[in-house]
């Protein structure tokens, strides 16, 4: 039986929201309706462009909830790709904070990686134009995409 704590289920303008823990995973369920003890409950999963991910989210939960091994995430991100995101969002919260290109890359790359000169047409100037792009991109529901990854109907 699962045993919901306080905070762990909120209402919001489109149902209820609740984080169930079980064992180290956090999955999270949606709900029309207030969540009732001893209910029965069913997976409704539209044939829509998420649905492999749907899917493959509710066998979890399923598993999980039955005592077995929930299993991996559906996507897992890459080391390289998870260290150009952390550096996406560090480019931008400094950049935000007033940082200029030069100062980010130092602090991204190092001081002795930046040139004297030729600044202006260096290329970690450009990647880190990039970065601090790529982190608005983020900010702004580029990161739904992480989910996505690899989809060639986007």
């Amino acid at each position: 039986m699962l045993d919901l704590e306080v905070g762990q289920v909120r209402r919001a303008a489109d149902g209820w929201h609740a984080v169930l823990r079980i064992g180290a995973v956090e999955h999270r369920v949606w709900s029309r309706d207030p969540p009732a003890v001893g209910a029965c409950y069913v997976a409704e999963l539209p044939f829509d462009g998420d649905f492999e991910e749907r899917a493959y989210a509710a066998r979890r939960l399923s598993r999980a909830m039955n005592g077995r091994r929930a299993g991996p995430a559906f996507r897992e991100l890459s080391g390289q790709r998870r260290e150009r995101l952390s550096k996406a969002l560090r480019a931008l919260d400094a950049h935000s904070a007033g940082g200029s290109y030069r100062i980010i890359a130092e602090a991204l790359f190092g001081r002795t990686r930046i040139p004297e000169r030729a600044w202006k047409t260096h290329d970690l100037r450009n990647r880190t134009i990039r970065l601090v792009q790529s982190g608005l991109a983020l900010v702004r529901g580029g990161y739904r995409r992480l989910l996505r990854s690899g989809r060639r109907d986007e």
